[in-house]
């Protein structure tokens, strides 16, 4: 028996740790896949599916009211929202090592912005402070996460050349912040393509950006308007490194504060109110506590709390409970696809393996793929395979996929290979993909926690996640429910995220009792 065993180590340690992760993964993708509603029931999707492919032919650019003014709104609302942002992540960022200012930020960022706008809604309503709003609190929070993981990795040997009375902010400015600017400029640059994804979302709840021409395009069928909007999109992604300068922010900030819509007055009762009553559980919304405390009658006060109670444990079963796990059933099926689709994409779209002009048109590719919002993903699978997890796994899988294998790429690119490189298989999978592995893992546990997210968006279409409870407590101006609907998922978040950090740190733990 202790031979065997020894054998059976022997085995199992002799896979590397990353391959273990990969075969769990996939283990446990296959799993939730098996359990989730994937059930095709579309009646005639060919059809649809001509027609869609007829509309992106035949594109109609002139059939939408307002197009360069969406366009415009688009970049403002991105761009307000990611300064905003900055300001919010950049001074955090110093503060990130105190548990209470983490805390905060996991909670801030992990609460999907179109959850975000929903809740500004009922306080400012259609305003621009709620698409700014929306989008700079939570990537506020991952601004400053990730900075200081940057700033934690800068060198200190420049502080031990200043001056014994050098102040603080000298200190930290010329001595932590200049040996980290390119790798925080080459970030924040991608923040701004996410949120300019952002922006259009917001669109769907009724924000003056292009989501609301796109959305209202394809639910009515005219796809040669939507596929001419979805095209205008991709290509603002796609040139962002031709007019989104540096030297240029100073005026895209001026032009987006003076093109953004006339903000409506705010009436402070209303938010007063907002907040005092209507999200409250409905046994605090009355003066029913308030008059018991006052009185001493401690058996109203019992009563009023057992309903509470009541309240909070029917919420938690009906709804966060299914919800939770229809979130994760789909965002776990839809991370080991994602990671499939980065794997085979990033491979193809790498010349030196598939040549230059496959190379190319798969890098076209994943620039279409990554622009797409999912929920557009979504809705155009679902016309085609019916209403199921399948379409919102597809999303999901087809644009993380391809932004994790865009993001590997850039990687790749600085790879070196040797001589003896063959273009093949075999040479690629033994000089490159070994490199850029343990990066692409990274990219897709982080992903992992933007998936559970945007399972939240697609619950807006009638999938049985969270996000679709939260949507309909909305709709019906359940705020408290809600309210505590957005707790539970910013929960869920945390959970994996921790869960996601101690498996990339795992490796580096391995590694450093191995060298000693």
């Amino acid at each position: 028996m202790q031979t065997l065993a020894a054998l059976i180590t022997t085995k199992i340690n002799f896979i590397g740790y990353w391959k273990k992760v990969t075969l769990i993964l996939w283990l446990l993708a296959g799993i939730c896949f098996y359990f989730a509603d994937t059930e095709i029931i579309a009646l005639d999707p060919w059809h649809e599916l001509l027609l869609i492919i007829t509309g992106f032919v035949t594109p109609d650019f002139f059939a939408t009211e307002y197009l360069f003014e969406a366009l415009w709104q688009t970049i403002s609302f991105a761009l307000l929202g990611i300064c905003l942002a900055l300001f919010i992540g950049a001074p955090l960022s110093i503060l990130y090592h105190k548990p209470l200012v983490a805390t905060v930020c996991s909670f801030l960022r992990s609460i999907h912005e179109i959850f975000w706008a929903l809740l500004f809604l009922q306080i400012f309503g259609l305003s621009p402070i709620t698409g700014i709003l929306a989008i700079a609190l939570p990537y506020g929070a991952t601004f400053a996460r990730v900075f200081s993981d940057i700033l934690r990795q800068a060198p200190t040997t420049t502080l031990q050349t200043f001056p014994s009375n050098t102040d603080r902010i000298s200190r930290y400015l010329y001595g932590r912040v200049a040996h980290v600017l390119v790798p925080v400029k080459a970030y924040v640059r991608y923040r701004f393509e996410c949120a300019l994804r952002s922006s259009a979302v917001l669109g769907f709840v009724g924000m003056p950006t292009l989501g609301f021409y796109l959305e209202s395009a394809f639910r009515q069928g005219y796809y040669q308007q939507g596929a001419a909007l979805l095209i205008l999109f991709i290509g603002l992604i796609g040139t962002i490194p031709f007019w989104g300068r540096l030297k240029l922010l100073p005026l895209y900030v001026v032009g987006a504060i003076w093109a953004l819509p006339s903000i409506p007055v705010v009436d402070s009762r209303l938010i007063w109110r907002f907040l005092t009553q209507d999200i409250l559980p409905p046994m605090f919304q009355s003066n029913q506590l308030q008059d018991a405390l006052l009185t001493d009658n401690y058996g109203a006060v019992a009563e009023l709390f057992r309903d509470f109670l009541n309240w909070l444990v029917e919420l938690l079963c009906e709804q966060a409970l299914p919800g939770v796990v229809g979130m994760l059933l789909l965002a776990v099926t839809a991370l080991g696809m994602s990671h499939i689709l980065a794997i085979i994409g990033s491979s193809f779209s790498d010349k030196r393996f598939s040549g230059k002009w496959i190379a190319k048109f798969n890098r076209l590719a994943l620039l279409i793929f990554r622009s797409v919002p999912e929920y557009i993903f979504a809705f155009v699978f679902m016309l085609l395979l019916g209403p199921s997890m399948l379409p919102a796994m597809l999303a999901l899988a087809i644009h993380n996929g391809a932004l994790i294998a865009f993001l590997t790429l850039r990687h790749a690119d600085d790879v070196p290979v040797s001589s003896h490189f063959n273009g093949r298989l075999d040479g690629y999978a033994y000089e490159i993909l070994p490199v850029i592995y343990p990066n692409t893992m990274a990219l897709l546990f982080y992903r992992f926690e933007v998936i559970l997210r945007e399972t939240a968006i697609l619950g807006m279409l009638g999938i049985a996640t969270l996000g679709f409870y939260i949507d309909s407590n909305f709709s019906e101006i359940r705020f408290n429910g809600a309210l505590v609907l957005m707790l539970v998922t910013a929960l869920v978040n945390i959970a994996v995220d921790i869960v996601s950090r101690r498996v990339l740190y795992a490796d580096n733990n391995a590694q450093s009792a191995c060298s000693h």
